[in-house]
């Protein structure tokens, strides 16, 4: 795929933006700077695995090419952590691969500590600290910790939902300084990690919160997700999804 599109919320419309420069798919896509990135993936022909990466900026509004990874990658998981975008994949001979990219400098290098070693999807940051989650419906989540290079930290909500796929964890989003867990059913979870010190101990409630998945709530957000996705009921589907101040 080439082919980039984005919803404005001024407009309430979809319009389209440039194409990418070369067409990829199962790549990984960041915001960096109020700017697009996007890197690796496969293509079509022999040399299916892409080292390309590129950036949209939205100011300019075209696409530039970056830098090349370091080796041809298929990415399964990225984070944008201190001001570095990390990925992590599947080289052409599927071995795993992990590399860290800095956009002040336009430099990429190979990276084998212990944040990339214990590193699970979904993941993301928010003010300046590391999650991801540790259960497959989200019920519990790990803390890196930049100190020991570890994931040593653990925040459990204590209410484990399920292994069904319905209730499998689909994504984990920074939202109004709060972590927000969204699962395959359209359930919400919304977790104030400011709170986790001050209420250390107490019961998860606290700071640990349902806000969607029945009745009225669920309704709401299926539209939603609906509304954006569907785009006048076309035959497509998102891939990747960043949000860009325009």
């Amino acid at each position: 795929m080439r082919r980039v599109i984005f919803y404005s919320a001024r407009t309430n419309k979809w319009h389209c933006a440039p194409d990418m420069l070369r067409r990829r798919h199962f790549f990984s896509s960041c915001v960096i700077n109020n700017c697009l990135y996007v890197a690796g993936g496969e293509n079509e022909g022999v040399h299916r695995s892409l080292r390309s990466a590129e950036v949209y900026d939205p100011n300019k509004n075209r696409w530039s090419f970056i830098s090349d990874m370091s080796t041809a990658m298929v990415p399964f998981i990225g984070v944008v952590y201190d001001g570095k975008w990390f990925l992590k994949g599947l080289g052409s001979h599927r071995q795993v691969l992990s590399e860290v990219y800095q956009p002040e400098n336009d430099n990429r290098y190979p990276i084998y500590d212990g944040m990339v070693s214990g590193w699970r999807n979904p993941s993301c940051t928010l003010n300046e600290k590391l999650y991801a989650l540790d259960c497959k419906d989200g019920c519990k989540i790990r803390v890196y910790d930049e100190v020991a290079d570890s994931w040593s930290k653990h925040i459990d909500s204590k209410m484990h939902s399920g292994s069904s796929r319905a209730l499998e964890d689909a994504a984990l989003v920074p939202l109004n300084g709060k972590l927000c867990i969204i699962r395959n059913n359209m359930s919400i979870s919304l977790v104030d990690v400011s709170k986790l010190e001050d209420l250390k101990g107490s019961s998860p409630e606290l700071f640990w919160e349902t806000i969607a998945g029945k009745g009225q709530f669920k309704t709401l957000v299926t539209n939603l997700w609906s509304s954006l996705a569907g785009r006048n009921r076309l035959k497509s589907h998102i891939v990747h999804c960043q949000v860009l101040q325009i």
